[in-house]
Order: C-alpha cells, then sequence, then structure tokens
C-alpha cells in the first residue's frame, strides 16, 4: 500500500489533471484536506511543496505558488479568433477610461489624453495614452514635468509585443505602463509581472469586457527614470496641442 505521502501526491496529482491552467498552493492544500481530512495537514502542506521536486515527471511550477501538471506545460491556452470577440471590446474604447484613472485615481497625472494610431509616425510605435505631471500651484516644491505613457492590450495573445512597445516607450517618458486583462493565462501575466519588476514598468491589470466599469488594478508600480531628452521633444512637439494647451 503506498504511504501517506504518496497517497497525497496522487490525489494532487489527479487535482492538477483536472485544472489545465494550475491550482495555486493554498487551494491545492485546501481542496487535499476537504477531500482527504484523515491527512495530517503538516504532512499534505510538506508533500504539496515537495511536488515539483519529488514527483517532477507529473507536476512543475510555471508561475510562483502555481502547480500544473506536465502534460499540459507545452500547450498554450488555445483562444480563437472568435472566442476573443465574444464580450470583448476593441482597445480604442479603453484609452478614455485610462486616461481619466491616470488623472484621478493614481494621481500620476495632472493631464492625460488618449492617443494610439499612429501620432508619431515611425516603427517605434506610438503609445494608447499619454500624460503630463505638472507641478500646482499649491506644491510648496516644485518639481518638473513628467511624460507618462502607457501601452492597452485586450487580447491576452499580445502581451509580449505590449511589454516591447511600453520599454520602447520609455525612451521619451519619465513612467511607463503596460495595461493587461484581469483573464490573461496566469504563467504569461506572472511573468509579465516578473519583467515589468526588472524593468521598471507599471503594471495594471482591467476588464477587458467592460469600458464603463474597467476596474483598473495596480500591479506594479512604474520607476521613474530619466528619459532621452532629445526624443522626449521630438516626440512631444507632435501632441503639444493636445498636452499643453
Amino acid at each position: 500500500m503506498p504511504g501517506i505521502k504518496e497517497q497525497i501526491a496522487a490525489r494532487a496529482i489527479q487535482i492538477l489533471k483536472d485544472n489545465p491552467d494550475g491550482v495555486h498552493y493554498a487551494e491545492l492544500v485546501r481542496r487535499i484536506e476537504k477531500g482527504c481530512p484523515e491527512f495530517r495537514p503538516n504532512t499534505v502542506f510538506t508533500t504539496v511543496s515537495e511536488l515539483p521536486k519529488g514527483w517532477s515527471e507529473d507536476v512543475y511550477k510555471p508561475a510562483h505558488g502555481l502547480f500544473r501538471h506536465t502534460c499540459f506545460r507545452d500547450k498554450a491556452r488555445l483562444v480563437t479568433p472568435e472566442a476573443q470577440k465574444v464580450g470583448k471590446l476593441a482597445e480604442h474604447a479603453f484609452y478614455e477610461p485610462f486616461a481619466r484613472w491616470l488623472v484621478d485615481d493614481s494621481e500620476e497625472c495632472t493631464k492625460a489624453v488618449p492617443l494610439g494610431g499612429a501620432k508619431f509616425r515611425d516603427k517605434w510605435g506610438t503609445p494608447d495614452v499619454i500624460g503630463i505631471r505638472k507641478a500646482r500651484e499649491s506644491d510648496i516644491i516644485k518639481p518638473g514635468t513628467e511624460i507618462v505613457t502607457a501601452e492597452i492590450k485586450t487580447n491576452v495573445q499580445d502581451l509580449i509585443t505590449a511589454f516591447g512597445q511600453a520599454c520602447a516607450y520609455k525612451l521619451f517618458s519619465h513612467k511607463s505602463y503596460i495595461v493587461i486583462p484581469k483573464d490573461a493565462p496566469e504563467e504569461d501575466s506572472a511573468r509579465i509581472e516578473s519583467l515589468c519588476l526588472i524593468f521598471g514598468i507599471g503594471l495594471v491589470l482591467f476588464n477587458n469586457a467592460n469600458a464603463a466599469e474597467p476596474g483598473f488594478e495596480i500591479r506594479v508600480r512604474p520607476s521613474k527614470h530619466e528619459p532621452d531628452m532629445f526624443y522626449v521633444n521630438q516626440y512631444l512637439k507632435l501632441v503639444e496641442e493636445d498636452l499643453f494647451r
């Protein structure tokens, strides 16, 4: 008869087989304890934490705290074009709401405007939203003007592209954001989050099915850096009327 740890591992592996997107550590422990109350909690905790090492043929961790069965390792979550369209809105529907969020909720900007399209007319792309933070009359210490940019994606298949664009915008902005759907695969969003922490890019999650209430939720705050002033002036000349007048 299998030992206690083997029984717990077998139960965990079966749960993971039934959940292609994986299960977080605490939830996996809870399910095992609920289904098998005869197991000691400490033994369950220890065995689950050892799964990726002791049962590596069946279990791996695609992200922090997330356990997944190895049969799903090379199977990306397929999303057909038709499925993407169901309940999803065009990206431009979220430009104005995010511009308002930058001013009213996060207070990162004193003014922000939707942009998108090909306003900057080059291969480096145009931010979906651009904003400025200027000193107010009431500020005792008046900081210099800051430029804030954002790239918004409603399609969960475009996250890497969005990250690359947000990186490019750091060339001419003090802070850069990437805004991605809350329903993005956790393995992908976890990697994007880690990259944002490394590169100092802000990460915001939102409901891509409701432009009226997108529920913008900040996951990583952007780090301020000094952009190249040559490119700052080059690009801002193209939006001077929108931002400064």
